[in-house]
């Protein structure tokens, strides 16, 4: 995966780091880990604009993060509740738990896409809740973007500052980014495993 995105950036330039970013929102695993501290080390030896580098970055992973935000607004509220309904367990929530969520979002949201901006993989799947939420647009963009910069910036500015060794970079934020997709896993199988005792709670409560 290396040799692609560095022939891409070789390629295309700041125009192959949009495209590469905008490719991870869309598939996680493409790394802006690698993408942006190697953008950086480019731009640290002459060639491409530091300034175009975290824009380009910026740009594309923000157009990524608008199609999971629009796929969110097309499911919508009733219908992830519908399929709530049906296939809760492996959904891991119930209609009344996607109601919850919602009025968390409502009251959050913006805390929570810029804050999930800066987590691997969150980072991409965070657009979702807000779509479905219906988040006015201009305010997804401008939480977005602020939390694009945050990390583009960090990851860019250490492979510019860094130059050649930008590896030590990417030697400690990958085993960082495999921890949080593991845990994202276990929590999503705790989550499968006790759905049947949190629905037996929520009823019982329901009840009172």
């Amino acid at each position: 995966m290396f040799d692609w995105i560095t022939g891409i950036i070789d390629s295309l330039g700041v125009v192959g780091i949009a495209v590469l970013m905008f490719a991870e929102n869309v598939f996680p695993p493409i790394p802006s880990e690698l993408i942006m501290p190697l953008a950086g080390f480019n731009a640290a030896r002459g060639d491409m604009p530091l300034i175009g580098v975290i824009i380009a970055g910026t740009i594309g992973a923000v157009a990524g993060a608008y199609m999971w935000y629009w796929i969110g607004k097309r499911i919508g509220m009733r219908r992830l509740k519908d399929l709530s309904d049906r296939h809760g367990r492996w959904l891991t929530i119930s209609p009344d738990e996607i109601d919850q969520a919602n009025g968390w979002f409502q009251r959050h949201g913006g805390l929570a896409v810029l804050i999930g901006r800066l987590i691997p993989t969150v980072r991409t799947f965070i657009s979702v809740p807000a779509g479905v939420a219906r988040m006015p647009l201009k305010r997804f963009l401008a939480y977005s973007t602020a939390g694009t910069v945050v990390w583009n910036l960090f990851l860019t500015l250490c492979g510019y500052f860094l130059e050649s060794q930008y590896e030590r970079v990417v030697s400690w934020l990958d085993p960082v980014s495999t921890a949080v997709v593991v845990g994202i896993l276990a929590f999503y199988a705790w989550r499968v495993a006790t759905y049947g005792r949190r629905m037996r709670r929520h009823a019982a409560s329901g009840s009172k």
